[in-house]
C-alpha cells in the first residue's frame, strides 16, 4: 500500500489499489491491490532478524555523498528560478533541471516543477519550508497549494515561504502514465481474493497490464524514479531556492523522501519534520505485514467507535463487526450492488474494500463510512463506497484519474525488489496476512503481487540511514497509525544518530495538524525557534 498525509477538506484518506503499494508508505484488489502496491512492493535478499529487519539491511546503511558539489552538476546547482503566476492566487511557480541519471549527467535531463508562496510577514523570514504528503505519488504542490500554505499556523506561515517540488515522475514533474480511465476503471475492480486458478490468473494478467502499460509510457523516466535520485533533486532545489540547509516536512511516504536526504546530505539537514514515519530497513514482504496489522488496528478502533451508535451496520458488538463485514464482502464478490455511477460502475468486493481502507487513514472519516456502510448494506446502494473507493485513486467525476497509483507503483518497485515472485509464494503467505488481519489480510498479500512483474528492475534494498553529523531531527510516531505503524517510527528514530521521537498516542494517519495541541506547540516550536522536543515526548 502507500500512505500520504490524509486531505483535511475531504477529511478522508487514501487506500489502494491493484499494483500499488502503501508508503515506502514509507506503500487491497485494485484497491487492495493499489494499497498493497503503495505499501512497499518488495522483499530483500537475505533472511529478518527479530524485529523484521532485514540481516543485509542491519549491515548497511546509506552511505552519504561527498560535501562539494560535483563539478558536473554545478550547472543544476546554479539555478535560479524564474518565478511566474500559476493561476493559483498567492503562489508562484517555476520549472527547475535535474538530470535524468545522476551516473551520467549528460545523458539527459527532467523538469521538475516547484510552486511556492511566499512569507506574509511579520518577524523576520526564515528561508523555505519544503513539505511533501507522501505515496509516493502524492502531489506535493497539491497539498502545498489546497492545505500546507493556508492551513499550516499563521506563525508558520508568515516566517517561512512555504514551497513544494512534485518529485520526478509525479503529477507536474514529467508524469509516469501507464494506463487511460476505462483501464483503470478495470483495473481497480480486479478481484484481489482469488477463489480458483481463474481468478489467480485474472489478477496476474491485470497486474501485467498495469506494468505494459507503464514500461510502453514511460520507458526511460521508469529507470529513474527512486527516492534515492528524487532526494538529490531535492538538494537542487534547496540550492536554487538559497537556503543553505533544508528545512523540511514530510509525512508518511515523505518521511522517507527526508530521511533518505540526511542520509544523503547530513550536513545540509535543518529543521526536519518526518511525521508517520516510515522505516526503511524492512523489506517489502515485512512493510506489507505491518501495515496490514496496522489496518486492523485501526479497523477495531473504528468498530469500537461504530457500535456506540444505534445505526452501526456492523452489529452491536465490536468483537462481530470484522466478521459481518467479511460475510458483506464475500457477498459482493458473488453480486456487485448498483452505485449510481454514470459510468456504470457497481461496488464490488474491490472497490468496496478500498473505501474502507481510504477512511481507515482519518477517524474524521469514520462517520461517512458508517453512512457508506450502512447504505450499502442494508439499501444496496454502494454511491457512499464507491466515493470513498474514489477518493483514495484519485479519480474524478468524468472518469480521468491522476498519476498517483502510477508514480506509487513506480517508485515502490525501483526502490524495493518485489514482495513476492509469483502466486505461488503469496498462497504460502496468506495465511500469516490473514493473522495479521482477517478483514483485509488476504487482499493485502494478494496486492503485495504487483512489483513481481515490473518491467524495470529494482534499483534499491532495504537499508538503514544513520545520518551522522546532521542536526536534531524530529521522528513523528503515532500509536493507532494504520498505514506507518508506530513500530516503524521508533526503528527510523532509533537508527537516525540526531532523531528525537515525539508519540501521538491516537488514531489516525500522521499527527502534526490533527488537532493535538500538544503535538502542534511541539512541531511549531521546532520549526520556528530550532528547539526540539525532547526526545521520548508523548502527547494525546
Amino acid at each position: 500500500m502507500y500512505s500520504r498525509r490524509p486531505d483535511r477538506r475531504t477529511r478522508t484518506a487514501s487506500p489502494s489499489a491493484p499494483g500499488t503499494s502503501a508508503p515506502r508508505g514509507k506503500r487491497a484488489a485494485a484497491a487492495l491491490l493499489a494499497a498493497a502496491a503503495l505499501l512497499v512492493s518488495a522483499c530483500s535478499a537475505g533472511g529478518t532478524d527479530g524485529t523484521g529487519a532485514s540481516t543485509a539491511a542491519r549491515a548497511a546503511a546509506l552511505a552519504a555523498l561527498p560535501a562539494a558539489t560535483p563539478s558536473e552538476l554545478a550547472a543544476y546547482y546554479g539555478q535560479r528560478p524564474n518565478w511566474r503566476s500559476c493561476g493559483v492566487p498567492g503562489f508562484e511557480c517555476a520549472t527547475l533541471r535535474a538530470p535524468l541519471d545522476y551516473a551520467k549527467p549528460s545523458a539527459g535531463e527532467v523538469r521538475l516543477a516547484v510552486a511556492r508562496k511566499k512569507a506574509t510577514g511579520p518577524g523576520k523570514r526564515l528561508g523555505s519550508l519544503l513539505v511533501n504528503p507522501g505515496g509516493p505519488g502524492g502531489s506535493a504542490i497539491g497539498y502545498l497549494q489546497q492545505y500546507a500554505a493556508i492551513g499550516y499556523p499563521a506563525e508558520v506561515r508568515a516566517r517561512y515561504d512555504m514551497v513544494a517540488v512534485d518529485p520526478r515522475g509525479v503529477a507536474r514533474s514529467e508524469p509516469v502514465e501507464c494506463l487511460d480511465g476505462r483501464e483503470m476503471d478495470a483495473y481497480t475492480q480486479t478481484d484481489t481474493t482469488p477463489d480458483d486458478a481463474h481468478e489467480r490468473d485474472l489478477l496476474v494478467d491485470a497486474y501485467k497490464e498495469f506494468a505494459e502499460g507503464c514500461g510502453a509510457d514511460s520507458p526511460q523516466l521508469l529507470r529513474h524514479v527512486s527516492t534515492v535520485e528524487a532526494a538529490r533533486d531535492m538538494d537542487i532545489v534547496r540550492a536554487a531556492l538559497g537556503d543553505p540547509k533544508l528545512t523540511y516536512v514530510g509525512a508518511s511516504y515523505g518521511t522517507f523522501l527526508g530521511a533518505t536526504y540526511a542520509g544523503l546530505f547530513p550536513e545540509r539537514v535543518g529543521r526536519l519534520v518526518l511525521d508517520g514515519a516510515m522505516d526503511p530497513s524492512l523489506d517489502a514482504r515485512r512493510m506489507n505485514l505491518d501495515q496490514t496489522a496496522g489496518f486492523e488496528t485501526a479497523f477495531r478502533s473504528f468498530t469500537q467507535d461504530c457500535v456506540r451508535h444505534a445505526d452501526c451496520p456492523l452489529g452491536t458488538k465490536a468483537a462481530d463487526a470484522g466478521r459481518n463485514l467479511r460475510a458483506f464482502f464475500d457477498k459482493l464478490d458473488a453480486r456487485p450492488v448498483p452505485a449510481g455511477d454514470a459510468d456504470g460502475r457497481k461496488l464490488g468486493e474491490a472497490l468496496a474494500t478500498t473505501g474502507v481502507i481510504a477512511a481507515m487513514y482519518d477517524e474524521g472519516a469514520w462517520e461517512q463510512l458508517r453512512e457508506a456502510l450502512t447504505s450499502a448494506m442494508k439499501e444496496n446502494d454502494g454511491a457512499g463506497l464507491l466515493s470513498l473507493s474514489d477518493s483514495y485513486y484519485e479519480r474524478d467525476a468524468s472518469g480521468r484519474y491522476s498519476n498517483l497509483m502510477f508514480a506509487n507503483a513506480a517508485v515502490n518497485c525501483l526502490d524495493l525488489p518485489p514482495a513476492f515472485d509469483g502466486p505461488d509464494a503469496v498462497e504460502k503467505s496468506v495465511p500469516a496476512f490473514e493473522k495479521a488481519s482477517p478483514v483485509f489480510g488476504e487482499g493485502l498479500a494478494w496486492a503485495s503481487l504487483n512489483c513481481a512483474y515490473w518491467p524495470v528492475r529494482a534499483t534499491g534494498e532495504p537499508h538503514r540511514i544513520v545520518a551522522e553529523g546532521a542536526a536534531p531531527i524530529v521522528v513523528v510516531g503515532t500509536t493507532r497509525d494504520p498505514a506507518t505503524p508506530y513500530r516503524w517510527a521508533r526503528a527510523l528514530a532509533d537508527q537516525l544518530s540526531s532523531a528525537r521521537l515525539l508519540t501521538y498516542e491516537g488514531d489516525g494517519h500522521t499527527a502534526y495538524g490533527r488537532g493535538s495541541t500538544c503535538i502542534d506547540s511541539a512541531i511549531d516550536t521546532y520549526l520556528l525557534r530550532g528547539t526540539p522536543p525532547a526526545d521520548g515526548k508523548r502527547c494525546s
